[in-house]
C-alpha cells in the first residue's frame, strides 16, 4: 500500500506546538491595510491556536491520526 501523502496546503499553513496545539496565522492581513486600524493589524500580526472542533480536521490533513 502506497504512503499516505499530507496535505500541502495544511502543510503550508499550520504546525504543532510542542504541547501538541496547532498553530495558525490570521486571515486579513495580506491587503487592504489602509482602511483597518493599527490595533487590529497588530493583533492579527500574533499566531493563534486552531479551534478544538477544527483541531480532528487538521490533525487529518496533516497525517496526525
Amino acid at each position: 500500500m502506497p504512503k499516505q501523502k499530507t496535505k500541502s496546503s495544511a502543510k503550508k499553513r499550520f504546525k504543532l506546538t510542542g504541547t501538541g496545539k496547532i498553530k495558525r496565522k490570521h486571515a486579513f492581513k495580506s491587503h487592504i491595510l489602509t482602511k483597518k486600524s493599527k490595533k487590529r493589524k497588530l493583533k492579527l500580526t500574533h499566531d493563534g491556536l486552531v479551534h478544538e472542533a477544527d483541531t480532528s480536521n487538521v490533525k487529518q490533513m496533516l497525517r496526525l491520526k
